[in-house]
C-alpha cells in the first residue's frame, strides 16, 4: 500500500463497531475506541480508566492501579481490531490468541481517571500470525510497552 492510500484509510472505530469485530465483552473488553487506523499497519486504542473497573476492588484497593497484564491485553485488543479491520468482514468475531509477549516494560502506574492511549504498529504478518509493537501512554508519558504476536483462529 502506498503512502497516499495509507493516509486515505485512516479512520476511527467506535465501541459499537468494536463489539462486532472482536468477541471480548465486559468485564474483559478493555478498549473503548480505536483511532488513527491505517489498514494493515497501525492503530491507536483508547481506554478510559474508571474507578468502576472490577479489577480495582482487589488490585491495591487503597491505591488502585491497573494491572500491567491488562494494559498489555488492551494493546492486544487494539491489535485485534486492526487485524479484523484489515482482513474484512470474514474475520469478524474470530478469536485472536496470544503467542508471545516480549520485552514488556511497565514504566508508570495507570490509575482511575487516566486515559490510556494504546499505539500498536504491525511489525510483520505471515499467514494468520501477526506481530506488533505496542506503546501505552497517559498524556505524554509512556506507561508500558511490549512486542507481542498473536494468531487469528477459526472457531
Amino acid at each position: 500500500m502506498d503512502e497516499e492510500s495509507k493516509q486515505a484509510s485512516t479512520s476511527t472505530i467506535n465501541i459499537l463497531r468494536i463489539v462486532e469485530m472482536i468477541p471480548h465483552r465486559y468485564p474483559f473488553l478493555l478498549v473503548d475506541r480505536v483511532d488513527d487506523v491505517v489498514e494493515g499497519e497501525s492503530a491507536v486504542g483508547v481506554k478510559n480508566v474508571t474507578i468502576n473497573e472490577p479489577f480495582f476492588q482487589g488490585h491495591f484497593p487503597n491505591r488502585p492501579v491497573m494491572p500491567g497484564v491488562l494494559i498489555v491485553e488492551a494493546m492486544a485488543q487494539t491489535a485485534a481490531v486492526l487485524v479484523v479491520d484489515s482482513l474484512g468482514k470474514d474475520a469478524e468475531g474470530k478469536l485472536v490468541y496470544f503467542m508471545t509477549i516480549e520485552n514488556a516494560r511497565f514504566r508508570r502506574p495507570v490509575e482511575p481517571g487516566d486515559q490510556l492511549r494504546l499505539s500498536c504498529t504491525k511489525v510483520r504478518q505471515r499467514a494468520n500470525v501477526w506481530k506488533f509493537s505496542g506503546v501505552a501512554t497517559v498524556g505524554d508519558k509512556v506507561v508500558a510497552e511490549a512486542t507481542y504476536s498473536a494468531m487469528i483462529m477459526d472457531e
